[in-house]
C-alpha cells in the first residue's frame, strides 16, 4: 500500500466518523508513524508504506475516529512560534491562550527584569514562550500535578529557558510569600454540570483538574485572585484567562481584592476572553 491509498483510506474512516479534518489528521498521523514532515508524504504518495508502519497508521486512525485529540495521538502541539511536548495529564494548547501572550508582550515591551509567576503551568506553553519572546525575564511555575510540572521542565530544556524557570508542584494557597512583577494564569473555569455537554474529545480525554472550575465555574479563579492579590507587587499585572460568560463576576471578585481593571480583550470569536488588571 502507498502513502496516496493509505491517506484515503484513512480519510474516509474519519469521515465516517464525524471528523471534519479528516485529511490533515490522516497526513499529518502517517507523518507521526513514518517519521518524516508531512511535505515529504505529499511529495512522495507513491512510496509504498511496510506492514508494521501500516498496523501503527490504522490503530492510530482508530484512536482518532473514536475522538481522542489528534495533539495527544501526536504528542506535539504549537501555540506562538513553538511545538511543544504534550500527552493526555496536560491541557491541550489553544490558539485563544496566545491573547495573554500578546498583552504581557505589548505591557512589557519596554522593560527588561520582570519576574513573574504562572498559576497553573501544564505543559509551560504560557509561561515558556514569554521566557523565549523576553530573554532576561525570570518565571516561577507552578502546578497540582507532578506529570504537568515534568513535561514543562522537558519543555523548557527543549526551547532553552529552563535556567530562567523555577518549578513547584503547589498549590497557590501554599505557595511562600513573594512579590512577583506580574501573575498569569489560565485556570479551569468550566461550570461542573457543564462538563458533560463539552466537545468528546474534551469530555474524555483532557485531564480534568485543568477544566472543571467547580459549579459556578469560578472557584478557582476566586482562589487565584484572592491569593495573587497578596502575591503581587502594587502596580503589578495579575492577568487571567476566563469563560465567555464570567466577565461581571470576575471583575467584581477583582475589585474587592483591589485590584483596577485595564481592560478585558476578546478571542477570535469575539467573545471575552482574558482580563488585564493592575493592583492597586
Amino acid at each position: 500500500m502507498n502513502f496516496e491509498i493509505a491517506i484515503k483510506n484513512a480519510c474516509k474512516e474519519l469521515k465516517k466518523n464525524k471528523i471534519t479534518s479528516a485529511l490533515l489528521d490522516s497526513e499529518l498521523l502517517l507523518s507521526k508513524v513514518i517519521k518524516k514532515d508531512r511535505k515529504f508524504i505529499l511529495l512522495n504518495l507513491d512510496k509504498e508504506i511496510d506492514q508494521i508502519d501500516q498496523n501503527s497508521f490504522k490503530e492510530l486512525i482508530i484512536k482518532r475516529s473514536q475522538g481522542k485529540p489528534l495533539a495527544y495521538l501526536t504528542g506535539i502541539k504549537s501555540f506562538w512560534n513553538y511545538d511543544f511536548k504534550i500527552n493526555e495529564k496536560v491541557l491541550i494548547p489553544r490558539p485563544d491562550t496566545e491573547i495573554i501572550i500578546e498583552q504581557v508582550l505589548d505591557i512589557y515591551k519596554n522593560k527588561n527584569n520582570v519576574n513573574f509567576l504562572e498559576v497553573g503551568i501544564g505543559s509551560g506553553c504560557m509561561g515558556l514562550t514569554i521566557l523565549k519572546e523576553k530573554k532576561f525575564f525570570k518565571a516561577t511555575g507552578i502546578d497540582l500535578s507532578q506529570d504537568c510540572i515534568e513535561i514543562c521542565r522537558f519543555n523548557a530544556n527543549k526551547l532553552g529557558v529552563g535556567d530562567r524557570l523555577k518549578l513547584l508542584k503547589s498549590d497557590v494557597d501554599n505557595l511562600i510569600f513573594r512579590k512577583y512583577d506580574l501573575i498569569i494564569s489560565n485556570p479551569p473555569y468550566i461550570k461542573k454540570f457543564d462538563l458533560r455537554n463539552l466537545d468528546k474529545g474534551i469530555k474524555n480525554y483532557e485531564p480534568k483538574l485543568a477544566i472543571d472550575g467547580g459549579l459556578e465555574g469560578l472557584s478557582v479563579i476566586r482562589k487565584v485572585i484572592k491569593k495573587t492579590s497578596e502575591l503581587v507587587k502594587t502596580r503589578g499585572k495579575l492577568i487571567l484567562e476566563i469563560g465567555y460568560d464570567q466577565k461581571e463576576p470576575v471583575k467584581k471578585m477583582l475589585n474587592e481584592n483591589n485590584f483596577y481593571i485595564n481592560k478585558i480583550v476578546k478571542d477570535l470569536a469575539k467573545n471575552d476572553r482574558c482580563i488585564v488588571s493592575t493592583k492597586n
